[in-house]
């Protein structure tokens, strides 16, 4: 995200805990690393919980922490996720891998993208993202965060259109109670959200 600006995803129902998401690149993408078997609200609030217990989001010193340690962390309640301690093992990949591959700087992950491919790449490249997920994220760059390569429709698929069927589509209560039904209407037809 450029650096003098904050993104617009408002997800959480806490104004911090989104502040955080739109104004962190480790904070995003823990948030959507966590999205999975959990209501969005829980998985994007990840990132400010664990702010609280750390004092800090910094990858290099995720990576370093203790897994027995993080999954602590991460299970103390309110837990980060419905499986904390799976995810704290996924949580604490991602951040080996933006220290391995980006000097522990996240969002070198899409501010060093040459394309819309490159940024996929890169997504689906990170421990716990998939080709969904990779897609979905790319959309939020675009839609909410203003980070826009060359070629990011084609990247994001489907979720690059106006249809609310992701968390991308979200920057407030109401996007957040449409993408709901959206998706409850989906599943109702026995259709995934790429359809």
């Amino acid at each position: 995200m450029p650096d003098s600006e904050t993104g617009t995803l408002a997800v959480t129902g806490d104004p911090a805990a989104d502040d955080l998401l739109n104004s962190n690149p480790l904070a995003l993408l823990i948030g959507m690393l966590l999205d999975q078997q959990v209501p969005m609200e829980w998985a994007f609030r990840g990132p400010a919980t664990l702010l609280e217990r750390l004092g800090s989001l910094d990858a290099s010193a995720i990576a370093a922490m203790d897994p027995d340690l993080f999954v602590a962390t991460c299970r103390t309640k309110p837990a980060v996720h419905r499986f904390p301690a799976s995810m704290a093992k996924r949580i604490q990949a991602l951040c080996q891998h933006i220290v391995d591959n980006y000097d522990g700087d996240a969002g070198l992950v899409w501010r060093t993208a040459a394309s819309g491919a490159d940024l996929h790449g890169r997504l689906v490249a990170l421990p716990g993202y998939g080709d969904e997920k990779s897609m979905i994220f790319t959309a939020i760059l675009a839609k909410r965060m203003g980070v826009a390569p060359d070629g990011w429709q084609e990247a994001a698929g489907p979720f690059s259109d106006d249809t609310p069927r992701s968390v991308a589509d979200i920057d407030g209560p109401d996007a957040l109670a449409t993408v709901r039904e959206w998706k409850k209407a989906q599943k109702a037809e026995g259709k995934n959200k790429q359809q």
